[in-house]
Parts: structure tokens; sequence; C-alpha cells
């Protein structure tokens, strides 16, 4: 993804989300001062426990204010909220602009093929995006699917 430091990852190495193929990935862009992307935190890490093997929660924290891109304050933020789940800074927006995004939380489920197949914006609507989760958790993989890699 061209994002570091990694947090929560063996050895902080970085995390490539084609080592995460065989499984549906929920991707949220997120910054650590946003009262809505607080809001969404509850949520993740309850997916994180829940879903697993064949699911992973993966945060990328994308700065909005200067001191958000502080590698200390972003792990302190990691640490005070109890995030289990790999967490990379993109400090320099490279994950943000590969994506298009432009909102704080955004959240990406992909699929065991590397598609993205759902995008909700903002928080709440917990139960539709779990819906989902469990939907492409349910269907079966497909090794000849055409597919464009999500990075």
């Amino acid at each position: 993804m061209g994002v570091e430091p990694w947090f929560n990852t063996p050895d902080g190495e970085p995390l490539r989300l084609a080592a995460l193929r065989d499984r549906v990935v929920l991707l949220e862009f997120w910054t650590f001062a946003c009262v809505n992307c607080q809001r969404t935190i509850p949520f993740l890490r309850r997916m994180h426990g829940q879903y697993q093997p064949g699911f992973a929660v993966v945060g990328v924290h994308s700065p909005e204010f200067a001191f958000e891109r502080s590698v200390e304050n972003v792990e302190r933020a990691v640490r005070e909220h109890g995030l289990e789940y790999p967490v990379g800074l993109d400090n320099d927006f490279v994950a943000w602009n590969a994506y298009e995004n432009r909102y704080w939380p955004t959240m990406y489920l992909i699929d065991r093929a590397g598609r993205i197949r759902y995008t909700h914006i903002g928080e709440g609507n917990y139960g539709h995006t779990e819906a989902a989760v469990r939907a492409l958790l349910g269907e079966a993989v497909d090794p000849a699917a055409e597919t464009k890699p999500a990075s």
C-alpha cells in the first residue's frame, strides 16, 4: 500500500493486501481525532474478534491535521483505543489516493479475490455492514475470477 509505519503487524512489517487475498478484508480509512471515526472503533474491534479466521480488519490512518501525522500520537491512539488489528500510517496519502477516498471514516469490504464489493462512508449502518461481511464470508472462492487488485 505504500503506507508506513505499521502497528500490530509482526515486527512492524508493512502489510500488503495481497497477503490477505484468502480473506474478506474490512479496510477503514480513519484518523484518531475524528469523532465519527472514534465511534466506529467498538464495531471494528468486535468484528475483528468475531469473524476470524477468514476475515481481517485493516486500519489506514490518514491524518487531517498536523498533530495526527506524529507516529507517537498515532501509536498512542492505537494503544488507548485497544486496537489489535493492523493499522498503517498513511501520512503521504498513498493509499487514500489509490482508493480515491475523500471522507473519514470510510469502510471498504474487499472480497477474497481482491475486489471492492462494498463501501460505507461515515459512522453507523453497522448492521448492514456486518450483513455484507457475512455474505462475503459465505461466498465460494472462484479462483478463475478476473480481478483488479485492491492494492
